[in-house]
């Protein structure tokens, strides 16, 4: 998928290039019911790639919508399009579309969701133009859940992370982030997803393929909460075993915890929880590098969407 961004100074390597979540064609997943319109239209289908999150799912409050196209949808369509794409939610919420590029469209509540919505995004695409002379043939319904407000807030110059849950400090773990060279990644970044174990490479992401590089790594590492597709994770990392207060040389882009508190992070947090970065020498990652979109204000947001602000129908 051609929309996500990637960078050099990341530490993780060897995901998808997609932006996650369910696939709508897949057989044996919870995730969309599809039916094929009686009178097929004329041209090729316009189809789904995926659609995120997967329905059945509890996901955290800045978790946007992800709908992923399989091609092009021409601007000229994007508001039809948007409008065959409606959200409800049992607490009324505004939010809105936004493209990034021609095939992704996300879909994001103005301020974090409130815990405890149920929400349900109904993908009625029978009929409906890609101005590219595609026709959708099938609808699509995912349901999911707001869970607890959990955040994590990382400050750089500080080597802390403080997490909260429903607005009470938890914990406040310690933790190196990037190095001057490879420096983390600022702004707010919803998870991806999590693993127990990641394969990270150097090559992967372009630092280094040379082995004799103090820069190259090849490591099987636990705890991986992931941030960014260009790499970007919340881990334990054998090279930094007790980070805090500048005692490592800094990561390739990471963000590193102690063996256990990497263990504990990973079990507090799920999908779509924020982690927001501050105080490092680099830029907010890119809206569509993952799920960051709170890095964009409301009116940046409002700039890539075709049929503008809209209130939630009430479920």
């Amino acid at each position: 998928m051609g929309t996500v961004l990637w960078g050099a100074s990341a530490c993780g390597g060897g995901g998808s290039d997609k932006a996650g979540g369910d696939d709508p064609k897949a057989p044996g997943k919870p995730s969309a019911s599809a039916s094929p319109s009686p009178t097929k239209p004329a041209g090729p289908p316009m189809l789904l790639d995926t659609i995120t999150p997967q329905t059945g799912t509890t996901v955290g409050v800045a978790m946007p919508i992800s709908v992923v196209f399989t091609d092009p949808v021409a601007a000229k369509a994007r508001a039809t399009v948007e409008q065959h794409m409606k959200v409800s939610a049992s607490q009324p919420v505004v939010g809105a579309w936004h493209w990034f590029g021609d095939r992704r469209a996300d879909w994001r509540p103005k301020t974090y969701w409130p815990s405890d919505t149920k929400v349900k995004i109904d993908v009625d695409m029978k009929g409906v133009s890609n101005g590219n002379g595609r026709y959708g043939v099938h609808g699509y319904t995912h349901t999911f859940t707001i869970g607890d407000d959990v955040r994590a807030d990382v400050s750089v110059p500080g080597h802390t992370m403080k997490v909260t849950r429903n607005g009470t400090v938890v914990r406040t773990l310690s933790i190196n982030a990037g190095s001057p060279q490879y420096p983390t990644w600022n702004g707010t970044m919803a998870v991806i997803d999590k693993q127990e174990k990641v394969h990270m490479t150097s090559c992967s992401v372009g630092i280094s393929c040379d082995k004799g590089s103090p820069d190259f790594y090849d490591l099987t590492l636990p705890w991986d909460v992931h941030l960014t597709q260009s790499g970007t994770y919340v881990h334990y990392s054998t090279g930094d075993p007790t980070p805090g207060g500048g005692s490592a040389r800094g990561s390739h882009g990471c963000v590193h915890l102690s063996l256990s508190d990497a263990k504990w992070f990973y079990d507090q947090v799920k999908q779509g929880d924020p982690v927001t970065i501050t105080g490092s020498p680099r830029a907010e990652a890119s809206a569509d590098n993952g799920y960051a979109a709170f890095n964009l204000t409301w009116d940046q947001w409002l700039a890539g969407s075709a049929s503008g602000e809209e209130t939630t129908t009430t479920l």
